[in-house]
């Protein structure tokens, strides 16, 4: 490629792709330069993830129009060519892990490329260059430890441990800090900024915007499948990447709401929750609030805190209840399944979405009506017509941007995903609704939708507990907060007078006494 500038290491020239009924990009272009980290953003379903699937590899050349360049030479992958992208110096870290539970931190890392010697895996080099390549980068992790015993945002750091191992030339991180601390935030942000002195190339996707102005050079915004612009990120502020991205003004990134709480709907006093998978160990040790109708509690609290095992024992899938009370209505319950919750009208929005919220194989009509089905059967049969009205309605409310409701809902974005979870549940008609980390890798437009819907129902009277990990958000959409460390209730705060600083002093597991 004669006309390339030796300043830019990948050169992307009108590329189109298209899937069955749906323009995922269209005529997308724009440059990035050597060593620098280069931030792309967009709404889900904007192509974002389309894109790098053609960066890595995953889709052929032949299945989408356009030139890509990568170091002045042309890319054009066969089908599935992975290791093919990565002999090239593309690496790529998804938000959805990729990794083997039952295999060792050192076995992840260098699977498929163990070092070998007479024939046999050379463990002992195995594992030195595992604890090599964590120390290189400071990452505080048991390299022979199995995955499956290691956090969630431990396994995510393994992940981007094993790109770093193919020294890659440039780095493609989806949402990579979905599942992270604060402090493996930190840590993320100076192995970046090490990888940059050396001459790394990143490619970052994120909907935290404010990560942006942390660690990028210039930004890429997609919407709707196309290059609205690139710009460097002195030139933006956080209202004009939203306006770029979602095509509009939003003045307030959360919505005004009026809310009047009315009575105690669920009370939880004192609550001990056995870990199910070892006996005689508490996770939840001593928890306590109390939910009022047309309330958002917020839950916060730092991650091993306990607020999923939580939310799921009070929803009869987590553990045992050892200790405490549960009234719901005035009324002792003991729930001890999702079918049990149901029909007290509680309904639970997993963090998981994938794992806990769908079955990714059926349809929107058939994940949005599976809990559901006793309101389209009648007499032997279901009444399909009502089904597909009941889930337009909630599709329409919620802007799930997919052709049509019978495609599989593992062919959508993960933010439209996770919109398929909440009207499934929405349209159970909770009286106590949990969202637990609902708006978790959604765009900022999206996430304002769900937001104003919180306010909806919770101003119909809905009593609603939100978990949320990001601190502006829970302060924000609740009416109080309740903090967990440890497994224990440390306080509760209501919004008014809550400070980030008076939270994270909860969650750290320093009370007022």
């Amino acid at each position: 490629m004669s006309d390339a500038s030796n300043d830019y290491i990948l050169d992307i020239r009108n590329v189109t792709k298209e899937f069955p009924g749906v323009l995922a990009l269209k005529d997308v272009s724009f440059k990035v330069k050597r060593g620098e980290i280069h931030g792309l953003c967009g709404e889900n379903g904007a192509g974002k993830s389309t894109l790098m699937k053609i960066l890595s590899g995953v889709y052929s050349h032949d299945s989408y129009s356009g030139e890509i360049y990568m170091a002045g030479e042309k890319i054009e992958f066969i089908q599935g060519a992975i290791r093919q992208a990565i002999e090239k110096g593309i690496a790529i870290v998804y938000q959805e892990l990729a990794l083997i539970a039952q295999m060792t931190v050192g076995e992840n890392i260098f699977l498929g490329r163990e070092p070998a010697q007479l024939g046999s895996i050379n463990w002992p080099s195995l594992y030195s260059q595992t604890k090599e390549l964590l120390s290189r980068y400071g990452l505080n992790i048991p390299f022979q430890a199995k995955l499956s015993d290691l956090p969630v945002g431990k396994q995510q750091m393994v992940e981007i441990a094993k790109a770093l191992s193919e020294k890659a030339s440039l780095l493609i991180l989806d949402e990579p800090t979905s599942a992270l601390t604060e402090n493996e935030v930190d840590t993320l942000m100076g192995i970046l900024k090490t990888l940059k002195e050396q001459g790394v190339t990143c490619i970052y996707v994120s909907h935290k915007l404010e990560e942006f102005f942390r660690i990028a050079d210039s930004i890429t915004v997609l919407r709707d499948g196309q290059v609205v612009d690139t710009k460097p990120i002195s030139e933006l502020t956080t209202a004009t990447i939203i306006s770029m991205m979602v095509g509009r003004e939003m003045k307030e990134r959360f919505p005004r709401a009026d809310r009047k709480p009315g009575d105690v709907v669920l009370k939880v006093d004192h609550l001990q929750v056995e870990d199910p998978d070892q006996p005689g160990r508490l996770v939840i040790r001593d928890a306590s609030f109390d939910l009022r109708k047309g309330e958002v509690l917020g839950i916060a609290g730092l991650m091993g805190s306990g607020r999923t095992e939580l939310v799921t024992a009070l929803f009869g899938e987590f553990g045992k209840i050892v200790g405490g009370t549960v009234i719901l209505n005035d009324e002792p319950v003991v729930i001890r399944s999702a079918r049990e919750a149901m029909r007290h009208h509680i309904s639970l929005v997993p963090e998981d979405r994938k794992l806990l919220g769908l079955v990714l194989n059926q349809t929107i009509v058939e994940n949005v009506a599976l809990p559901n089905m006793d309101q389209f059967s009648s007499f032997l049969r279901i009444r399909k017509l009502k089904q597909l009205k009941a889930c337009l309605h909630y599709a329409e409310s919620l802007r799930i941007k997919a052709p049509n409701l019978h495609v599989v809902v593992n062919s959508l974005s993960g933010g439209n995903q996770q919109k398929v979870v909440i009207s499934k549940w929405l349209m159970s008609k909770p009286q106590v609704l949990i969202l637990d980390d609902p708006t978790r890798g959604i765009d900022v437009g999206a996430k304002y939708e769900i937001y104003k819907l919180i306010n909806e129902l919770a101003e119909e009277g809905v009593a609603i507990v939100m978990i949320s990990s990001e601190l502006e958000e829970v302060m924000a959409m609740s009416d109080r907060i309740m903090v967990l460390s440890e497994g224990r209730t440390t306080g509760t705060l209501d919004s008014s007078e809550a400070t980030q600083e008076k939270i994270m002093t909860l969650a750290m597991g320093i009370t007022a006494n």
